[in-house]
């Protein structure tokens, strides 16, 4: 049995998909009253728990082989967040007692590459960069970076554990509409975009599935792999998305200085009107911070292989339409 916390995200959606696809037994762990329908049809165990509730998670384990440790939240926002560090740091940490508790095969703990001390230009990121939480620009920086150096201890310790680091994550089955998924969506219902220069790595979030469960059957304990993909321009990345659904929107390309002054004020936007954050400075900082991350020893050691990201836009901007009835307007 293949216990995946975390499985309605992302992700954890498409990581269920494919174990049921190999004939692997899934019991999917989430949130107590958490919207199922990202699991909708699938032949998968269900289980209601929280990872800040040691005993659920002891009970979650019973009859489980590997744990594939997705559960956590995800922020651009500034500020300290402390519900975002008690989940992430602290969940994780129950994560590996429960694991220790009951003797599981194997942990797999889906990490960020932001946990990586972020590395200048001219460097290229690797796994030889270490997970440095004195140096995170953000509160989910820092809560990745501690959690990842906490499951290296385990490891260390004796529990078998190993990391993987994606990149930017998109995809089809983006039920909850990730940053990238709200722009492509956007595309999709031929709205304007409003957009500035920068540049990412993007990985497709099938191939971030198949890469967990390559480094769960191939990787070495105490050892993380960085999960990257293919670096592209956010233009490139609409044009890309036009040319699939056959329609050249108008855009609006915001000068770097003038972004960065509306960023002041955004984050009050954002939880006002209780929006999905796109434009803070963390996600300018990211686009302009360096994103040429190697994914070397993932394919070496594991068979890593992601696809060219034009035929993951592809797919994405497919699965958008094919599922426009579920984020149309209410």
């Amino acid at each position: 049995m293949n216990l995946v916390t975390g499985a309605t995200g992302h992700i954890g959606n498409v990581l269920v998909r494919e174990l049921l696809s190999r004939g692997k037994d899934v019991r999917a762990l989430i949130l107590p009253g958490e919207d199922r329908s990202p699991l909708e049809g699938l032949d998968v165990d269900i289980i209601e728990a929280d990872v800040l509730d040691s005993q659920a998670l002891f009970n979650a384990y019973q009859g489980v082989e590997d744990v594939y440790h997705l559960a956590g939240i995800i922020s651009i926002m500034p500020g300290n967040e402390p519900l975002l560090k008690l989940v992430n740091i602290l969940g994780t940490r129950n994560i590996i007692q429960a694991a220790r508790m009951t003797g599981i095969r194997r942990l797999v703990y889906t990490s960020s590459i932001h946990a990586i001390r972020r590395a200048p230009h001219g460097v290229t990121i690797d796994e030889t960069i270490p997970f440095d939480p004195e140096n995170a620009i953000s509160a989910y920086d820092y809560s990745k970076a501690q959690a990842s150096l906490d499951v290296l201890q385990a490891a260390h310790t004796g529990l078998d554990a190993v990391i993987a680091c994606p990149t930017g994550v998109i995809g089809p089955y983006d039920f909850r509409k990730s940053e990238i998924g709200q722009i492509i969506l956007a595309c999709v219902q031929h709205k304007p975009q409003v957009y500035i220069d920068g540049a990412y790595d993007f990985v497709d979030v099938r191939d971030v599935a198949k890469g967990l469960i390559a480094a769960n059957e191939r990787g070495r304990r105490g050892e993380t792999y960085i999960l990257s993909g293919e670096q592209i321009t956010v233009r490139r990345l609409l044009e890309t998305v036009w040319s699939a659904i056959g329609a050249r929107l108008p855009t609006l390309r915001i000068p770097l200085h003038l972004a960065r002054f509306f960023t002041i004020f955004t984050p009050m936007y954002y939880r006002l009107l209780k929006l999905k954050p796109r434009l803070t400075k963390y996600s300018i900082e990211t686009l302009l911070s360096n994103s040429v991350i190697s994914h070397a020893k993932a394919q070496t050691e594991l068979g890593y292989q992601p696809r060219p990201i034009r035929e993951t836009i592809l797919d994405t901007v497919r699965w958008f339409i094919e599922n426009k009835h579920r984020f149309s307007p209410s």
